[in-house]
């Protein structure tokens, strides 16, 4: 199975300051059928920004997705039409991040409490692009959080054409907690993500939130579409190998030391292009989380010096 074939049975989730194309490369050489996405990018930095910084990616990266942060439907229009132009296979509307900053532009998890609007621009961006518009959000925010609430919004959404939700099986407090401990602190439940499968069986659904384990993880797959891995991915990047293996059937699971020897021809491309190598090597810190050696992996890592010298000698370790 080609990377472009693969459904969304395993994805990657958007992490600020963590998905950004050196890691997505990087995964696509360990878990070649994942499912990747960028970081939330807004509005304002596909359309005022460094545009090119902002959308670019390998194509090695296929299939990966765009997401993006906004409110507005004209301006998510024309960032989604230059996210399809840059070669993107999906844009994702970002209905789910609880941060301050987000808030107070009135985008993310804030969203959810405005289905209206969500359905402007959902249907704003369909009209500009031939590629997939979906969805990642909460259970629900603050006080609005029964599951009619949550099955109000999804059923305004998706009759507005949307066909895929990834759902973050945790509820967002808009104030009181920070975007850490809105990962942490609201009670998991996956049983209101499955019946929302229940009640949209035409629907894509994938559940999100607290996967961190091979159990949890193919218990999950018989009750949704797909599972979405956040933190446990990047702490731990060997569990998306493995799940990536087991899910499509490939027969074998690719090492960590058969990623990392293909991962060093793009470490030399890209230094040369510029990049410091501590930005190209910092989401390597997890590959040996919890095994022996693991310890000396990162110190190794740490004590790397910029530039070809460190390449070299981070050649050398993984020989």
């Amino acid at each position: 199975m080609s990377r472009l074939d693969a459904p969304r049975r395993l994805c990657i989730a958007p992490m600020m300051d963590r998905t950004d194309r050196h890691f997505r490369y990087f995964m696509c050489l360990l878990a070649p059928n994942t499912w990747l996405y960028t970081e939330m990018v807004t509005t304002g930095a596909v359309l005022r920004g460094d545009e090119r910084r902002h959308l670019e990616f390998d194509e090695t990266e296929h299939p990966v997705a765009l997401q993006l942060g906004g409110s507005e439907p004209r301006d998510l229009a024309v960032a989604a039409q230059r996210g399809e132009a840059a070669g993107y296979d999906e844009i994702n509307l970002n209905v789910g991040c609880p941060s301050d900053r987000v808030q107070h532009a009135c985008f993310g998890a804030a969203l959810m409490l405005d289905s209206e609007r969500v359905v402007n621009c959902i249907e704003s961006m369909q009209s500009a692009v031939d590629i997939p518009v979906t969805v990642k959000t909460r259970l629900g925010v603050d006080e609005f959080d029964s599951y009619d609430f949550l099955h109000d919004f999804i059923g305004s959404v998706a009759n507005a054409g949307c066909r895929s939700f990834t759902l973050h099986a945790r509820k967002a407090w808009l104030s009181g907690l920070s975007p850490k401990q809105n990962r942490e602190v609201p009670p998991l439940d996956y049983d209101r993500v499955s019946q929302i499968k229940q009640d949209f069986p035409h629907l894509e659904i994938i559940a999100n939130g607290g996967i961190a384990d091979r159990g949890l993880a193919l218990a999950l797959l018989e009750q949704v579409d797909g599972i979405m891995l956040g933190r446990a991915a990047y702490r731990t990047p060997t569990l998306i190998a493995e799940l990536d293996a087991e899910i499509f059937r490939t027969g074998q699971v690719v090492s960590s030391i058969d990623a990392l020897q293909a991962y060093l021809p793009y470490l030399e491309r890209e230094l040369q292009r510029g990049q410091k190598l501590r930005f190209l090597t910092r989401h390597l810190l997890g590959l040996y989380a919890g095994v022996p050696g693991g310890r000396i992996w990162r110190r190794e890592l740490g004590a790397l010096p910029e530039g070809r010298s460190g390449l070299a000698r981070l050649e050398q370790f993984v020989d």
